[in-house]
Order: C-alpha cells, then sequence, then structure tokens
C-alpha cells in the first residue's frame, strides 16, 4: 500500500492474468467505486481521483481501478481479436465476482464508459450509479479517425520530459487548461519502463481493432444501451473541446436520461482529466446524492 493501493490479480474465463487497483476499503454504507479507463489507457489514470475518494475523511469509498486485457499490468491476449467490448465487460463481471462486489458506483472514461452500458445490459443490478466522462451513445467518426491516426503514428519517446513535450505537442490545443504538473501526471501514467526503455503500456495490436472499423460510413448509435441507464443517477462529464462527443448528442443525453447532471470542462477535449477542474469535488457530492437517494 506504499502508493496507496494495494494490486488484485484475477483469471479471466479464457485464463488471462488480469489486474486492478484497489483503494481504501470497503464501507458498509457506500458502495464501492469501479474505475475503468479509455482505450489504451489504464488504472493509472485514476490515480489521483482514486487516493483523494479513497482518502475522504468525512466519507471514505474503496476504489476499484481496473486495467483491461492488453493494457497496464493485465495479461497481453494472443488473439488481438479478443479486444472486445464484449469481452472486456466480462473480464469486469468475473473480477466483480471474485472481490464480492455485487453493486457498485461506476466510472467510465471513454471506451469504459461503453463498457458500463454493457454492464448495464449483463448485469442490471450491479449498477447503482454511472460517471460518464467524455463518452455517449454517439461516437463521432472524426474524433475517432483521430485517435486512430494518433495510435498508427505513435512517438516512441526516450524519457518521460519528451514524451510530455510530444503529448503536449499532439493534443495541448484541445486542453489548454492544464498545467505543467497535469501534463506530467496523465503522461507517466500512459508509460511504463522496460529493460530501460520508456514504452507505451499497452499492447500496440490494439489499433487493429480501429482498423476493422469503416470510418468512412456514421457509426452505429446505441441509444438503446445509453436508455439501459435510466434507472440509475449518472453524471455525464465532456471536453467542451472534445472531438469525440459532441455537444449535440451531450444535449440529447440530458433530454433523455431525466436523472442526468451535465458537467462540461472548459479547456480540456477528450477526455478531461478526472482529478482536474474541481472535478473530484462536484463527483464526490454527485455520489453523496446519489448514495442518499438509493437509501
Amino acid at each position: 500500500m506504499g502508493d496507496g493501493f494495494s494490486d488484485f490479480f484475477y483469471t479471466s474465463n479464457d485464463g488471462l492474468r488480469l489486474h486492478a487497483r484497489i483503494y481504501g476499503n470497503r464501507q458498509d454504507d457506500r458502495p464501492p467505486v469501479v474505475c475503468l479507463p479509455g482505450l489504451t489507457r489504464n488504472a493509472g489514470d485514476f490515480h489521483a481521483l482514486a487516493l483523494a475518494l479513497s482518502g475522504n475523511e468525512k466519507t471514505p469509498r474503496q476504489v476499484i481501478a481496473f486495467d483491461y486485457r492488453g493494457r497496464g499490468r493485465s495479461e497481453y491476449d494472443r488473439d488481438w481479436r479478443n479486444y472486445t467490448i464484449a469481452t472486456e465487460a466480462a473480464d469486469i463481471s468475473a473480477g466483480l465476482t471474485v472481490l464480492g462486489v455485487e453493486y457498485a458506483t461506476f466510472f467510465g472514461t471513454s471506451r469504459g464508459g461503453l463498457i458500463i452500458m454493457a454492464l448495464a445490459a449483463m448485469r442490471p443490478a450491479a449498477l447503482k450509479a454511472a460517471v460518464l466522462n467524455d463518452i455517449g451513445p454517439v461516437v463521432e467518426g472524426a474524433g475517432l479517425a483521430h485517435i486512430r491516426s494518433y495510435l498508427e503514428n505513435a512517438p516512441k519517446p526516450q524519457s518521460i520530459e519528451e514524451a510530455v513535450r510530444l503529448q503536449k505537442a499532439t493534443h495541448g490545443q484541445a486542453f489548454s487548461a492544464l498545467s505543467k504538473a497535469d501534463w506530467e501526471r496523465h503522461t507517466r501514467a500512459l508509460y511504463r519502463t522496460e529493460n530501460g526503455r520508456l514504452t507505451a503500456d499497452y499492447d500496440p495490436r490494439l489499433v487493429k481493432t480501429l482498423r476493422e472499423i469503416d470510418l468512412s460510413l456514421p457509426l452505429p448509435a446505441i441509444w438503446p444501451q445509453f436508455e439501459g441507464l435510466g434507472g440509475i443517477p449518472v453524471l455525464a462529464i465532456r471536453g467542451a473541446n472534445s472531438a469525440l462527443l459532441s455537444a449535440e448528442t451531450f444535449a440529447e443525453m440530458a433530454r433523455r436520461h431525466p436523472r442526468l447532471e451535465p458537467i462540461t470542462v472548459e479547456g480540456q477535449g477528450h477526455a478531461p482529466l478526472l482529478e482536474t477542474a474541481d472535478l473530484p469535488r462536484r463527483i464526490s457530492a454527485f455520489l453523496a446524492r446519489a448514495e442518499k437517494a438509493a437509501r
């Protein structure tokens, strides 16, 4: 627990060794918070927020942040075709079963939000509330094309300092609100050191899953899956400069969901850093309201 969390390993249904971070202890009166990262990201993205939530003096909450297969400390899959939302949702479900988590509040950034919608169909009773970070039922093709292009041409920095400079050069226009410390913290979570060299902390074959998508056609909307969250409180966060979640889709989400609370984060794109812009306080307040409504 020297870094504020313990490591938890479990086995997927098809035999992969998967990993999650566990922050804090289970609380009798507050459900745990389950954090699900973006496509190539990992549990480290939630570290600062998880410390804030688990270390809150008045209302501490256990936080469980997962690494999907092929990311972070989880084992890579021999077949990249298994890097799917359905498979990853099944992996999360298996981890929750091993941990004995019957229900939780779920946080999903980007792909993590799509996995939340899949879990709502698989295990509806497991979701007590949800936070969707810059994701909705309509994904903009231009934003996904940008992600694919970046991954296909991903730079290979020699140091974390160079990695930070490259991240700012690539994404700085959309993230004008970030401080130097924000950039460094965000970038460090994307890399690991292996044999003395800095390397991206995900299976590079993940880009193949994006090449399977025909971006010349509109991406299918998944409003029915989103409406599967209609029975629980939802906090929806959008970066004002997001290219993946449009303002129009964001407004339609609020129109269709009677218990959705929208937050727009100025000076950030896809996806806002959850530990910035007063988000920890606002997230804690949302959790308190959701828990009070459930009692």
